[in-house]
């Protein structure tokens, strides 16, 4: 049997923008890390998106596979569908996030990388994990500044 890094993960925002998080569970064979970090002020798909790229950037080989699993159709369409590809030929005119699709994209060539969509809140043990994290993580008191969403998009979703 083929070894293979499974990540799975999920974001939260209490209010969209409001306090968020996100919920980080990796397994290798018998080996499992739990991941999460709560943001004072943020958005949903932030959080969904930095959670892969956490996830990513904690692994310290690159010589397995790995399978992403996540609830989020904006990260798996943006990357299954090609769409952020395009947005870096556009120079992501118009496109929130790039900051972190700018990390995505850095980490994610050093990886062979498989996608998987699930729905959220459908009894997926380890997605339902990753929504524990992540929600307890936006609620905690230890939250993070999300200085390039404060600095750069924050007024643009409250129009």
């Amino acid at each position: 049997m083929e070894k293979i890094i499974e990540i799975f993960t999920d974001g939260a925002a209490k209010g969209n923008p409001g306090n968020g998080g996100y919920g980080v569970y990796l397994r290798f064979g018998s080996k499992i890390k739990e991941l999460s970090q709560g943001y004072r002020l943020t958005t949903n798909n932030r959080m969904e998106l930095l959670a892969v790229v956490v996830a990513l950037e904690s692994l310290k080989t690159t010589s397995y596979p790995v399978r992403i699993t996540s609830d989020s159709k904006y990260v798996i369409d943006s990357i299954t569908k090609g769409w952020v590809f395009n947005w870096v030929k556009k120079g992501f005119s118009g496109k929130k996030n790039e900051d972190l699709w700018r990390r995505y994209l850095a980490i994610s060539k050093n990886f062979n990388i498989e996608f998987i969509w699930v729905r959220g809140h459908n009894g997926h043990f380890e997605n339902e994990r990753c929504d524990v994290l992540a929600v307890q993580a936006a609620e905690s008191k230890d939250l993070q500044i999300d200085a390039y969403y404060e600095q750069n998009e924050k007024s643009s979703n409250l129009l």
